[in-house]
């Protein structure tokens, strides 16, 4: 089934929160990176009136129809583009986008995916294994499950899902293949984790589908690509703004904010600094933003958001 405006509509998570840390003005370039439905972006281009412009990227071309339907009214200063963020810089230089004063990542699945149940990536519907959010994507769901060897399988389950259950998974998938559907999928894991562990806790498929998902995209290592492109875009005094909704995700932004943030790097004994290291960017807030007690009562997927801002240094 097509996705429309209508269907692809998504809750932007933390909408007031990336506001105030892009903080958008006239004559402002932006770029979002994962576009979605558009609504983040909307508000950046409100706030950013007049003569604010900015990118939107997404691999998933129903997202794009749906941006370009919500951010029509903006006419020109809006460019939309179907790429990877792991392009973000080639995306932006074709776009005449050489540098931005702020750039977002709304990472991970969003609603609109989720619910649409034809996409493999919810474990409450029954579809075709595929969960790839680029339908042209060479690698589906049902690839991987039916094609790794049980140790491999393992791997990915601990590794991306973080499942504690993932060597019996694995084994159960091994033993029960092919499996063609989300659903077949979803009962083979529940005969594998014993019913005890199953009455507690996430629903028994949560993690082992989140691991096929991130394997299915190469979503963390995209993620390192990206940030890394998202400090060289913006000038200084410009802000990359990364929302993520599990720890391997926040443990990258962490991570890489932190080494942005890493100035001199010698042994604490040397009198002076003799490896000329300096800091390219600042933390805004030590601490990740979340979303409060108002947003979670209207949008409960915020609940694992987590928000974390750096603010690009000029060069010494």
């Amino acid at each position: 089934m097509k996705q429309d405006k209508e269907s692809f509509h998504h809750l932007p998570v933390l909408l007031d929160e990336v506001l105030e840390g892009l903080r958008p003005f006239t004559g402002g370039r932006y770029v979002d990176c994962t576009v979605g439905g558009g609504g983040h972006s909307r508000a950046v281009l409100q706030a950013s009136e007049p003569a604010g412009r900015l990118l939107g990227l997404d691999q998933d071309p129903a997202a794009l129809e749906a941006a370009g339907k919500a951010l029509a009214p903006f006419g020109s200063r809006v460019t939309l583009k179907k790429a990877n963020f792991r392009r973000l810089l080639e995306a932006a230089r074709e776009a005449g986008f050489d540098q931005a004063d702020g750039v977002l990542f709304d990472i991970g699945v969003s609603s609109p995916q989720l619910d649409e149940g034809e996409r493999g990536f919810s474990f409450h519907q029954d579809a075709p294994l595929d969960m790839r959010m680029d339908p042209e994507g060479p690698v589906t769901a049902r690839d991987l499950v039916n094609g790794l060897e049980a140790a491999a399988l393992t791997r990915l389950l601990r590794d991306y899902g973080e499942e504690r259950w993932a060597t019996r998974i694995a084994d159960f998938i091994v033993r029960n293949r092919p499996l063609d559907t989300t659903g077949q999928l979803v009962e083979v894991i529940k005969a594998a984790i014993p019913a005890a562990a199953r009455r507690t806790g996430p629903h028994p498929a949560r993690r082992t589908f989140q691991a096929l998902r991130i394997a299915v995209n190469d979503e963390l290592e995209a993620l390192e690509e990206g940030l890394g492109q998202a400090l060289d875009l913006v000038r200084p005094g410009g802000r990359v703004a990364v929302i993520t909704f599990h720890s391997l995700e926040d443990r990258i932004v962490k991570q890489a904010m932190q080494e942005w943030a890493r100035g001199c790097s010698c042994p604490p004994d040397l009198p002076v600094c003799v490896c000329g290291r300096k800091p390219r960017a600042r933390l805004v807030s030590r601490k990740p933003v979340t979303a409060g007690e108002e947003e979670l009562s209207r949008n409960p997927r915020s609940r694992s958001a987590k928000l974390r801002l750096a603010e690009k240094l000029a060069p010494e």
